[in-house]
């Protein structure tokens, strides 16, 4: 067989009929030069000649500016793509000050383990390199008792996770004495993941040990770094309560990269169902490996990783190896997947499939061509993942394959809102009140509170008189003090606002049946009632048994063709209005509300064709969630104009739309902001649409739509316009009867000259 290279592979895409019909988008990004830098005349002579044997022998501009600014105890926050050299940001501060004082510590935060390893085993290498015996240790779940107290007493690195320092490193800082009296430096990496629920979690672990630190008599420069976001600098510093200087321009180089939007066809016109983008991922990947050119093919599920794997490697057994083909995702052993990025990096693996497990900074060496099943959800993960491909300077080419579901269709038709705008806002809420006081219980159990002290800067007098009057805390001598014997980390999950979880457990073994997550109440209703499929890591549960009081759902593997899909008899009473826009027809408001919520039946739906194959009764209590909101509500005239069996029609399709549209623009899991349709509210008795955090007390989610309403609403009309079905479709306004479409482009128009302020 003839060999092609990359070139002609893509002359090839160019002048194929078939790939050129199906390519939407084509983007060059030019090959751009590294800005060099001296080493700074600080720097430690014995890190100058490490660097050198790795055969760096300067520095890019972003990091002798994150080197220059650390070194005056400035916190910064960096962000520059990936793959440019984002870990010598903090690892040659880090190493200066340990190597001036070998009684100096730092702290690094990564968001997994295969990352916190990956970036332990460049430092260990970097101090081979130099000669001198500096510790370096990663803590978390899977550090042997043993030697946890090596960790404690010698180590001058320690990498751990936020959930490690929340629940085991914080409320035993008394074994930390000597860690915390010497702490430096406090490395936050991958900033961007820290964002909604968990980075308002996270925040108020970092006041924690603010906190700590300071009782122990240190004040730590914060080093963090990040994917390109709209926001860093503000994430940074609501992140971690400092003033932070920003570092964004990237001195690394890149080779010329090509960027292309693929859709499959269309194969049935009435749906507006296209192809199955892991058919077309599996032929296009095919087009590469055959040709022995180094690919990355990304999936959303563990389970789509396994079915790519399984048909790349009988497509291409005539050409490659079993093992020259691997997958790698959650599940896998640490040992496997080391040498899985070890046989990446030295070119024995031509093709590795993967979930978002390999999106983060893991090195996996250089690869030519990254390929995405679908949108990831945010311009930032997409941009981390294309990222994986051409990470030195050489050309690259990243192909994402578009699904049928709405945002997939939205992405690809609009080119222009991936390319040309700012990726998304991280959008964190520390003060979350049900947030908040679980953290004020933790600093509580790890130090008394003083009369007049605040909680880094936030006035917390009321909180612990409460917590007092409920006997969580007990005041003596102007100090509260925990009063309980056990401590409230374990019971307190950063990944949820609701303090009452339902465990999930895992019984396909009976007879080593383990819990394998939890989920709070709210979202628990609709997706872990009895028969509901769980997705888990990319594995399909069934729901065998929901004990709503005992909050426990036990689940069993198993392999499906559908997903649940619950109905959800939602009832919203306006609270109170913070903010309010009048126009003539329609009234845009903000505030808080309480959603009186009851699941009532589920529906089986089957992955390729959205049609439903089957339904049950649920049966729970109803719930009860305190939260903000937005809604949109509609005059009379607007009712009688429509007609009212259309008119509530077009709110469902409009609802529909904004569920899909709204989550792109507040950078959050379209199931953190949930929207109902009413055609008579209870507040004001008209057609109304809300919008509303799905968190006690909100975190922020909707204020944002609030703010981005019209551009939002710009973007959902482009959608509608831009798909090919003719009277309503899934991928557009939902299944429909009718011709719900020109009823919600009429309603779409309507908004739209109201917010213009036209007749």
């Amino acid at each position: 067989m003839f060999i092609k290279n990359l070139q002609q592979l893509l002359d090839e895409l160019r002048t194929n009929e078939q790939w050129r019909e199906r390519i939407v988008h084509w983007h060059e990004m030019p090959a751009v030069e590294a800005k060099h830098k001296l080493f700074p005349n600080s720097l430690d002579s014995r890190i100058q000649q490490a660097m050198q044997r790795r055969g760096i022998g300067s520095l890019y501009s972003h990091q002798a500016e994150a080197f220059q600014y650390t070194r005056k105890k400035e916190n910064v926050v960096a962000v520059t793509p990936t793959a440019s050299g984002k870990t010598l940001c903090y690892n040659l501060p880090v190493l200066q000050e340990i190597l001036e004082n070998e009684e100096n510590r730092a702290l690094y935060l990564f968001p997994t383990k295969a990352l916190a390893q990956d970036q332990k085993s460049e430092l260990n290498e970097i101090i081979d390199e130099m000669g001198i015996p500096l510790k370096c240790f990663t803590y978390d779940g899977d550090t042997a008792p043993n030697i946890r107290q090596a960790v404690r007493k010698a180590g001058h690195v320690v990498i751990t996770n936020p959930d490690m320092l929340h629940s085991a490193i914080l409320p035993h800082h008394t074994k930390w004495v000597a860690f915390f009296e010497n702490l430096k430096y406090v490395v936050i990496d991958e900033l961007h993941t820290y964002r909604g629920v968990f980075g308002s979690h996270v925040a108020n672990v970092i006041r924690r040990l603010k906190r700590i630190a300071r009782y122990y008599g240190s004040d730590p420069t914060f080093i963090c770094t990040s994917a390109t976001i709209a926001n860093p600098k503000e994430l940074a510093e609501e992140l971690t309560g400092t003033k932070m200087r920003l570092i964004d321009q990237n001195g690394a180089p890149r080779g010329k990269k090509h960027f292309l939007f693929y859709n499959p066809p269309i194969i049935n016109q009435a749906l507006n169902i296209r192809q199955s983008a892991t058919v077309e991922v599996n032929e296009l990947a095919k087009q590469f490996l055959q040709n022995k050119i180094q690919t990355i093919v990304f999936a959303r599920s563990r389970v789509r990783v396994e079915i790519i794997l399984s048909h790349l490697q009988e497509l291409t057994k005539k050409y490659l190896g079993p093992q020259t083909i691997r997958g790698y995702r959650g599940g896998y052993l640490p040992k496997q997947r080391r040498e899985i990025e070890r046989g990446l990096r030295q070119g024995e693996i031509v093709g590795v499939v993967s979930t978002n497990a390999l999106e983060l900074g893991v090195d996996i060496g250089q690869l030519q061509v990254c390929i995405m099943t679908g949108y990831p959800g945010s311009v930032a993960s997409a941009w981390q993942q294309a990222g994986r491909a051409g990470r030195r300077q050489n050309e690259s080419v990243i192909i994402m394959v578009a699904s049928s579901t709405p945002l997939d269709q939205y992405i690809v038709q609009h080119p222009e809102y991936f390319f040309d705008k700012s990726p998304e806002s991280a959008r964190i809420n520390p003060d979350n009140l049900v947030i908040l006081v679980d953290h004020l219980k933790c600093a509580a159990y790890e130090l008394p509170f003083k009369r007049a002290e605040t909680f880094d800067g936030v006035d917390i007098e009321d909180i612990l008189e409460f917590l007092t009057e409920e006997q969580v805390l007990h005041e003596r001598v102007n100090k509260w003090y925990w009063m309980n014997d056990a401590f409230p980390a374990h019971g307190i999950s950063l990944r949820s606002a609701s303090q009452e979880n339902v465990i999930i457990i895992d019984q396909s073994d009976v007879a080593n049946s383990s819990v394998i997550g939890e989920m709070d109440r709210f979202s628990a209703m609709t997706l872990l009632h009895d028969e509901a499929i769980y997705l888990h890591q990319g594995v399909q549960f069934q729901v065998e048994y929901l004990d709503w009081d005992e909050k426990k759902a036990f689940v069993r593997e198993v392999d499906v063709e559908y997903f649940t899909d619950a109905n959800l008899a939602v009832q919203l009473r306006v609270l109170e209005e913070d903010a309010m826009r009048e126009e003539k027809e329609v009234t845009v408001s903000y505030g808080d509300v309480m959603v009186n919520a009851k699941a009532t039946i589920f529906k089986k739906i089957r992955l390729s064709t959205f049609e439903n194959i089957g339904s049950g009764p649920i049966h729970l209590p109803e719930e009860e969630l305190h939260t903000s909101a937005i809604w949109i509500s509609f005059s009379e005239d607007v009712t009688n104009r429509f007609g009212e069996g259309a008119f509530d029609q077009a709110l469902t399709g409009l609802a529909q739309l904004l569920q899909q549209v709204a989550p792109v623009f507040v950078m959050c899991d379209r199931h953190d902001l949930h929207v109902v349709p009413q055609m008579k509210a209870e507040h004001s008795e008209r057609p109304t649409i809300f919008l509303y955090d799905r968190y006690p007390s909100g975190i922020g989610l909707a204020k944002e739509v609030y703010r981005h309403l019209p551009t939002i609403l710009d973007q959902v009309s482009q959608l509608i316009s831009s798909c090919s079905c003719e009277q309503g479709c899934p991928a557009c306004v939902g299944a429909s009867d009718g011709n719900i479409k020109s009823l919600v482009k009429r309603f779409i128009r309507l908004l739209k000259r109201n917010r213009e302020g036209e007749m």
